[in-house]
């Protein structure tokens, strides 16, 4: 790309695919309900556990951390911090494992090798990954799973 086209954040589709994170959300902090923390395997035999963690709870917000479980050594795992904006149904990642703070859009070439549309990426990886805890995951608690996933 020459470097006279500037990078535009599609500001539309970023809040459609925050709105889509909030609803698929939704199930998960119904089976949070007071607790801070929950852990659902992906898979039957041997499966994976994705750990989601209550960081923070306000009258108009809540801090999640999600967090898979390491394949392999040398492929840390995800791990991802979002804030739901429950006045708004907006649902954004704030962090995501190894970097900090996730910027809206990125200088391209940055010495961190960040995408210019990271902020865009990471939501919609969020959804991705919420689709498939909603598909493969479960927990001994009482199902979790309900309408209003967003899909």
């Amino acid at each position: 790309m020459s470097g006279s086209r500037r990078y535009r954040l599609d500001f539309r589709a970023l809040m459609a695919q925050c709105e889509s994170n909030y609803a698929r959300l939704q199930p998960l902090l119904r089976a949070l309900g007071e607790r801070d923390s929950l852990d659902l395997t992906l898979g039957r035999e041997r499966g994976r556990t994705v750990s989601i963690r209550v960081l923070e709870r306000s009258p108009y917000t809540t801090t999640l951390r999600l967090q898979d479980q390491a394949v392999h050594d040398a492929m840390p795992a995800p791990r991802l911090t979002v804030r739901l904006y429950h006045d708004a149904r907006l649902a954004e990642v704030t962090e995501a494992s190894p970097f900090r703070r996730v910027q809206a859009r990125y200088p391209y070439p940055n010495s961190h090798m960040h995408q210019r549309d990271e902020k865009a990426q990471w939501n919609r990886f969020l959804g991705e990954w919420l689709s498939h805890v909603r598909d493969h995951g479960h927990d001994t608690a009482e199902p979790w799973r309900r309408s209003g996933t967003g899909d």
